[in-house]
């Protein structure tokens, strides 16, 4: 989970109160779902205490810095005063329910080049003014910056973010893409210029983040009108105009990615978290050379979010309380939101109110399902204020048999030299079928995602296996590795139209990788499960032609092996042949 250390001060002056009593400030925490990690150290002068606070949700980004956090507690406890983000752009003319105003056009102009549509196609930014950076402050942009761009943006993958002087650039600010031998620039914590491509390799920044951009052909450059060079974004900033300073009252902050709702719901956190300490923020306009989800032309930062409904029933049914629809609306401003009571449009209404809308903030995105909403209905009301009640049914609790034989696998998997590894069940669309030259008709497609990132539901095991291994270059080989997991495909056979099954994955990656190795490690894994299986050739465009065999148990296919395709390789960046094998437990059972 999440950890952040904040400025004592800052925290406080920004929650709107002191506690100096610390179990009374733990349970203040407990409504941004954070608990304190270490106290400050007393003996140090007031400016320079640092709490640690642990976060305990991944799906609220707006709490991983200082203002974040302390805005949710200030809300909660100043029983649902929101502040106000004016500056804010909106899809259409604005919605008397949104209560969000449209500005004018920027004065700050971004141009976003055809070039870099391939490299990292998103952008959005703002200026922020009439404040100096102070240390406390800078120390803050730079922790939420890398919080955000770690966690969220997966290690820089999908956000980046950058910080710089306005005084110095140019408008309008040019994106682009370009070679990366055609470019070059002093970058921060260096003294002489560096080309991008030695960038990667020379620079520790450059070393560390060199396998997002290592193996592409066009890698994207921030300029100004005059060709001064900002950033070699997601790398690193140059030494002169990216490089802030306390006392720099004037700001630039702009952020870059592969998915433009991210992006912008980072670049709106970040506007929200400095308007907070204080900063004016001014949007900047951005003009893409291309088509984009939220058009050519966006003014950021921008509001995309869309209203969610849930019926008071299904509240009920999740608390197990019955509420009002006032009740509800008050519990849902506690946690910064704006809601009325509302019909359920689907069911044609009723002759009163029967469930809650709810218009997210300005930086939350996390309300995915009428689950989310009753999630914060319960923290905003309180969780002591919820009666407890003892269960009337007695269960026992014992593995199931697919756990039992999952197990059993592992141990034999482990015996035979592989690592357990452990991953996320949704995935990309881009990972999970098009760079493992899969053919995606049996990929289930989330109807509502986050981002696209977790758009999908894995269908295969060998996905994440060769993620692992395109970011294992540096470790020894041979590399083994191998996940028991559930998987999801489409099956019009189940009542869903979906069937969920457990699947082993075992990948081996090596100089000496090769189809009989595999075969071998298969034909060990059956002797000691005690189960007798034949082989039939496979077609399956994941292995190369000839050096692949299908897994027959029972007269059924459950599995495939043999050696993964270059072309899937060179995908993934991985740059030594691999072996892999699949095979459905339940069916195996």
């Amino acid at each position: 989970m999440p950890k952040i250390e904040v400025n004592e001060e800052l925290f406080h002056s920004l929650a709107g109160r002191r506690w100096d009593n610390r179990a009374e400030f733990e349970e203040a925490l407990t409504c941004a779902k954070a608990e304190l990690d270490e106290d400050s150290d007393k003996s140090l002068i007031a400016d320079e205490r640092t709490l640690k606070i642990e976060l305990n949700d991944t799906n609220r980004p707006d709490l991983w810095g200082t203002a974040g956090c302390a805005r949710q507690i200030r809300i909660y406890y100043g029983k649902g005063k929101r502040p106000e983000y004016p500056f804010f752009s909106t899809p259409g003319d604005a919605q008397e329910s949104n209560e969000l105003k449209k500005p004018k056009k920027s004065k700050w102009t971004v141009k976003v080049e055809e070039s870099v549509k391939k490299a990292r196609p998103y952008l959005a930014g703002f200026v922020a003014t009439g404040k100096a950076v102070t240390n406390a402050s800078l120390k803050d942009m730079i922790q939420t910056q890398e919080k955000l761009a770690w966690n969220f943006g997966r290690k820089r993958r999908t956000i980046s973010m950058g910080l710089y002087r306005i005084a110095i650039i140019t408008w309008p600010i040019i994106y682009k893409g370009v070679d990366p031998d055609s470019a070059s620039f002093i970058p921060l914590q260096w003294d002489s210029p560096l080309t991008l491509r030695e960038i990667l390799k020379q620079h520790p920044k450059g070393k560390e983040y060199a396998f997002i951009q290592e193996h592409e052909p066009i890698h994207p450059l921030l300029v100004d009108a005059k060709g001064k060079i900002l950033s070699y974004p997601p790398i690193i900033n140059s030494a002169d105009i990216g490089a802030v300073q306390v006392g720099d009252t004037d700001l630039f902050v702009e952020l870059t990615g592969t998915d433009q709702p991210s992006v912008t719901l980072a670049a709106s956190i970040m506007a929200c978290d400095m308007a907070d300490q204080g900063y004016t923020i001014e949007p900047v306009t951005v003009e893409y050379g291309y088509d984009t989800p939220f058009g050519r032309t966006m003014t950021t930062p921008f509001y995309f979010q869309s209203p969610v409904f849930c019926s008071l029933e299904r509240i009920e049914k999740f608390l197990g309380e019955t509420l009002s629809g006032d009740e509800c609306v008050a519990a849902l401003e506690r946690m910064g939101c704006r809601a009325e009571k509302a019909f359920d449009v689907e069911r044609g209404g009723a002759s009163a109110a029967d469930g809650v809308r709810l218009y997210p903030p300005e930086y939350r995105n996390d309300f995915l399902h009428a689950a989310d909403v009753v999630e914060d209905v319960m923290i905003g009301r309180g969780l002591a204020s919820f009666k407890p009640e003892r269960p009337k049914e007695f269960t026992v609790g014992r593995l199931s048999p697919i756990t039992i034989f999952s197990r059993k696998v592992k141990e034999i998997l482990v015996g035979l030299g592989y690592q357990e590894m452990i991953y996320n069940y949704l995935g990309s669309r881009k990972d999970l079928v098009d760079k493992t030259l899969g053919d995606g008709s049996r990929v289930i497609q989330i109807a509502n995602p986050m981002t696209e990132n977790y758009e999908y539901a894995r269908d295969s095991v060998l996905a994440s296996l060769l993620m692992s291994e395109s970011v294992s270059g540096n470790a020894v080989y041979p590399h083994h590795i191998f996940e028991t997991g559930k998987v999801a495909f489409k099956d019009s056979s189940e009542n869903c139209g979906a069937a969920t099954r457990q699947h082993l994955g075992m990948l081996s990656a090596s100089k000496e990788a090769n189809f009989n190795a595999i075969a071998a490690q298969i034909q060990t894994l059956f002797y000691y499960l005690s189960r007798e299986y034949t082989v039939d050739e496979s077609t399956d465009s994941r292995f190369i032609p000839g050096r692949a065999a299908s897994i027959v148990y029972h007269g059924k296919t459950i599995g495939v092996f043999g050696e993964i395709h270059p072309a899937a390789l060179e995908n993934f960046g991985v740059t030594v042949p691999c072996v892999a094998a699949e095979i459905d437990l339940d069916a195996l059972m």
